[in-house]
């Protein structure tokens, strides 16, 4: 048999032809449900073909499908087989409903997709306008879920019969209408292997920008900061306003650069996000159009693998206006993430890239995914997703990690 035949099904397996039943348990959850209704199938001899549970509210739902009794057992006919389970649930207080009917589900539609979708709140009105838009496109939804509840409420839909390029194009209009952050992402084993995380600096992984911060020290603030605010709308060169901002520093002391490190803020979720990735075996950097003299004790703080900035010249104890080395710019973000890539031994693809500005676009466009966290409206316009919540640990769940893993993550290593 060649590796694009189906494989025969397996002794038991229902063909699409074959009877089965589908056992639906309803009531209040307690231990021992599950195991209570497959021991009172078992006496009937059956395959089983599909399970589903899940308990809302205290609520649980359980869905089994098997095959239906064969008549070759004696007394194990169809008809016995629903007393039994009735009068089981009836005596657990639960309800059941027994459907007859042929095969296994039917196969899913071509085009899967990850949709997960992130409210603060979650409203009725924009989950069924969710709900709607995939329709639209020709989407089924097969499985919904819920992520985390707090800081944000994130859902996740399994969709399939929809392309992933069309239905992220089309949820884009919605969300921004509706005030959520809807993410698309093809299903398939690279989802969750993204091993490594690249993030820009300012305003991504810390609340600041830089510049400004020493800026502030050199009475020159406002001016820096419409510089910068113009570059990250990608209105200006990126690596000419670098230099005519630090020119501005120029004279500053050295000290000032203790001064500036103490100002720094970290996102709120920024602790989260790295020590989680870390200790799920991620492999996290961060690149900065910014400046070594912070981003070396952020990678120290926070245990970072890679990071890579510009650096400040000083001379004589003080800062001469001027940046030394490389120049990390639009283009040199994307560079950097394909060489951390490389040492790290991760194909651009098990990549993602989180930034806010102009001068990520490069680096978010190259990575596996792409996310615009908080973004500029030209960043959020061309990247994969955006997310727009101001805790940054919200990116876990684009890749499919729950609250409660991020919380075991929390607690499953020591400092």
């Amino acid at each position: 048999m060649s590796a694009t035949e189906t494989p025969p099904l397996p002794p038991g397996m229902p063909g699409e032809d074959a009877p089965t039943l589908l056992v639906k348990i309803f009531g209040k959850d307690r231990p021992g449900i599950t195991a209570g209704l497959f021991d009172t199938l078992a006496a009937y001899e059956l395959t089983v073909v599909d399970i589903e549970q899940v308990v809302t509210r205290g609520r649980i739902t359980l869905c089994a499908l098997v095959t239906a009794p064969d008549g070759t057992h004696p007394g194990a006919t169809e008809g016995e087989l629903r007393a039994t389970v009735h009068s089981w649930a009836e005596s657990l207080k639960l309800q059941a409903e027994i459907i007859s009917g042929h095969g296994d589900n039917r196969p899913r539609g071509v085009g899967r997709s990850h949709v997960t979708v992130l409210g603060q709140p979650l409203s009725a009105r924009s989950t069924a306008a969710i709900a709607a838009c995939i329709t639209g496109t020709g989407g089924n939804i097969d499985r919904v879920f819920r992520l985390a509840k707090y800081p944000v409420t994130a859902v996740e839909f399994e969709v399939s019969g929809a392309l992933t390029e069309p239905l992220r194009t089309a949820l884009a209009t919605q969300s921004a209408a509706l005030g959520v952050d809807v993410a698309v992402i093809a299903s398939g084993l690279q989802r969750r292997a993204q091993r490594l995380v690249v993030m820009d600096v300012d305003s991504t992984l810390i609340q600041d920008e830089v510049i400004e911060l020493f800026a502030g020290h050199a009475g020159c603030a406002d001016q820096v900061a419409e510089v910068t605010a113009a570059a990250m709308r990608g209105e200006l060169d990126f690596e000419q306003s670098l230099h005519a901002r630090v020119k501005l520093l120029a004279g500053l002391d050295a000290s000032v650069v203790d001064a500036v490190r103490a100002q720094v803020r970290l996102t709120p979720g920024a602790r989260t996000l790295v020590r989680t990735l870390k200790r799920l075996g991620y492999q996290v950097g961060v690149v900065s159009g910014g400046f070594t003299q912070v981003t070396d004790e952020l990678q120290e703080r926070l245990g970072l693998d890679f990071a890579s900035a510009n650096t400040l010249e000083i001379a004589d104890g003080k800062l001469t206006g001027r940046v030394t080395g490389e120049i990390v710019d639009r283009a040199g973000k994307a560079r950097l993430l394909r060489r951390f890539a490389a040492e790290a031994g991760v194909p651009l693809s098990q990549t993602m890239a989180i930034g806010d500005g102009a001068n990520d676009l490069d680096m978010l466009n190259a990575a596996g995914l792409g996310v615009a966290f908080n973004a500029k409206p030209v960043v959020q316009e061309a990247a994969h997703t955006a997310v727009n919540v101001p805790f940054l640990d919200t990116v876990l769940y684009l890749l499919g990690i729950t609250r409660e893993e991020v919380e075991l993550a929390e607690t499953a290593a020591p400092e």
